[in-house]
């Protein structure tokens, strides 16, 4: 399913917790932030360097004037989509999460405020 995590040799998905990415000179540094486990004072992260992509660029056609630039390689940029997903399905369950427990808040409310009503009726009989 994540083939280019699988490569990096990441087989626990669902422990991925976050990630992250800089750009150290010319290498771009990927560490990756694992769930902690249980009676762990830390939690785990794996870090992983890769080179930037080197291009020389036309600046000004005029003058044929080219600048060297870097960017992100091509497989770190399929591993950092992998993990965006990874990551926001866990952001999308947390959400989902709330969201019952917010529908649930509220249907108690509703449901305590028809008792009152009934009891209120009741004692008007």
């Amino acid at each position: 399913m994540y083939e280019h995590l699988k490569g990096m040799g990441i087989t626990q998905y669902d422990r991925i917790e976050k990630y992250a990415l800089r750009t150290e000179a010319d290498y771009d540094t990927l560490k990756i932030y694992y769930k902690k486990e249980r009676g762990a004072l830390f939690a785990r992260s794996e870090k992983f360097k890769y080179p930037r992509q080197k291009k020389t660029v036309l600046v000004d056609s005029g003058t044929h004037k080219y600048k060297n630039v870097t960017e992100i390689s091509p497989i770190l940029r399929q591993v950092v989509e992998e993990l965006d997903q990874i990551t926001s399905q866990e952001k999308d369950m947390k959400d989902l999460k709330k969201k019952i427990l917010d529908d649930l808040r509220h249907l108690e409310k509703v449901v305590a405020h028809k008792i009152s009503e009934i009891e209120n009726d009741l004692n008007r009989l």
